[in-house]
């Protein structure tokens, strides 16, 4: 068991800061204890305080205090196998509450991101396996399940969210552009995040209130897409 999340110390947030202009394996093997100590093990117990409070909210919500990846807390090493930028480490913190049936990217989830500049609370999918985007295209274009989902949006805007996940510029080949919902038919992800929460807010224990209260808000978008995926499994 964790300790008592205190909040995210400002060493923790510096650490960060100085990892943005040192992204280099020397400097992270010389600072690493600061990194497991303000970092890694304060993440660890907002971890559980933020998960036990996340299951009374949804029995399916899943959480992991495993560090080596398969957890909830996403490895800070980067894999540059495939990518142009070769700094090894990230500059942020992430971490991943999923639906607990299957693999953690694959459903539908909640996410933290923690920087130094404040932190964001996600929900959704990063990012459409085929079948999923298939499938959601059809849940879009279907009056019911487009208008629940239309709702959700809604309700999202309304409170100061905001809708990611549109990735092209005009609705892809094959598909209708003259039907309701047709924007959301140029995404290829899904999902809501808040407005940054502040540093000040970070560093406290209150961040898991302030984290819960807007999982709240983002469970009519993280179990619509869980229930996507759920019908997938179904059929």
């Amino acid at each position: 068991m964790s300790a008592e999340f205190q909040g995210f110390p400002q060493a923790g947030l510096q650490f960060l800061a100085e990892l943005t202009v040192n992204n280099n394996r020397e400097w992270f093997e010389e600072h690493k204890p600061d990194y497991t100590q303000y970092v890694r093990d304060p993440a660890l117990a907002f971890i559980e305080a933020l998960g036990s409070r996340l299951k009374m909210l949804h029995k399916n919500i899943a959480y992991d205090l495993r560090t080596n990846g398969s957890g909830s807390l996403m490895r800070i090493y980067r894999d540059v196998r495939f990518s142009k930028d070769k700094t090894p480490y990230k500059t942020n913190v992430g971490i991943v509450f999923w639906e607990g049936d299957s693999e953690k990217m694959k459903n539908s989830s909640f996410y933290f991101h923690l920087e130094p500049a404040g932190a964001q609370m996600y929900a959704g999918i990063y990012q459409f396996e085929k079948p999923a985007l298939a499938a959601y295209r059809k849940a879009v274009l279907d009056d019911k399940r487009g208008e629940e989902l239309q709702a959700v949006i809604d309700q999202l805007n309304s409170s100061g969210y905001r809708i990611f996940g549109k990735h092209y510029k005009r609705v892809p080949n094959g598909l209708p552009a003259d039907r309701p919902r047709a924007e959301l038919l140029k995404h290829d992800s899904l999902g809501a995040h808040s407005v940054t929460i502040s540093p000040d807010v970070v560093a406290t224990p209150q961040l898991v209130d302030v984290c819960y209260e807007h999982c709240k808000h983002l469970l009519p978008m993280e179990q619509w897409l869980a229930k996507l995926i759920g019908e997938m499994g179904e059929g």
